[in-house]
C-alpha cells in the first residue's frame, strides 16, 4: 500500500501552510482522499502537485491559471487539444513574463542613473537622469509627452 501524508507532515515537508492546503482542497486544485475519520490523507501524486503548484506560483501564475489550465490528476491518455491549448497559454505567459523582464531591466537601469546622479550630483548628471526619465515616459505612453523641456526639468519655472 502507499504511504499516505498527514497534512501536518505535508505542511512539515513541503513548507506549506496547513490554511493554504485546506484552501487547495476547499477549491478543488488538490483533492486529498479521506479517512473514516474525514482526515486528509495526501498521497507522493499529490504532494508532487503541491510542489508542481509551488513552481508555478514562484513563476508567478496566479491559482486562477493553474487551476483552470493544469489538471492534476493524471491523465489516462494524452489530449491533443489539451496539450495544444496549454502549450498557447504557456507561450502567452512567457510573452507577459519577458514583458515584465524589459520592464524591470529599464526600472534598474533608472535606478542605476538616479544613484550615479546623487552619489556625483552636478548638472549633468541631473541633466542625464531628467533625460532618461522623458525616455521611460515616452516608452509608457508610446508617444512625446506635451511636457516642455523646461517644466519636466524642473529647474527653469
Amino acid at each position: 500500500m502507499e504511504k499516505q501524508y498527514s497534512i501536518n507532515e505535508v505542511s512539515r515537508i513541503l513548507g506549506i501552510p496547513k490554511d493554504t492546503l485546506r484552501y487547495y482542497d476547499r477549491i478543488g486544485i488538490v483533492s486529498p482522499s479521506r479517512e473514516h475519520n474525514s482526515y486528509r490523507r495526501y498521497s507522493k501524486d499529490d504532494l508532487v502537485d503541491l510542489m508542481n503548484i509551488q513552481i508555478m506560483q514562484y513563476a508567478d501564475f496566479s491559482l486562477e491559471e493553474i487551476k483552470g489550465k493544469f489538471q492534476f490528476h493524471r491523465m489516462q491518455s494524452v489530449d491533443p487539444a489539451y496539450c495544444q491549448e496549454v502549450a498557447e497559454f504557456l507561450d502567452a505567459k512567457k510573452a507577459e513574463t519577458r514583458k515584465k523582464i524589459a520592464h524591470l531591466e529599464k526600472v534598474s537601469q533608472l535606478l542605476d542613473v538616479a544613484v550615479k546622479t546623487l552619489r556625483d550630483f552636478n548638472h549633468e548628471s541631473d541633466q542625464r537622469l531628467a533625460v532618461f526619465v522623458r525616455e521611460i515616459y515616452r516608452d509608457l505612453h508610446k508617444k512625446e509627452p506635451g511636457i516642455i523641456k523646461e517644466d519636466c526639468d524642473g529647474h527653469q519655472n
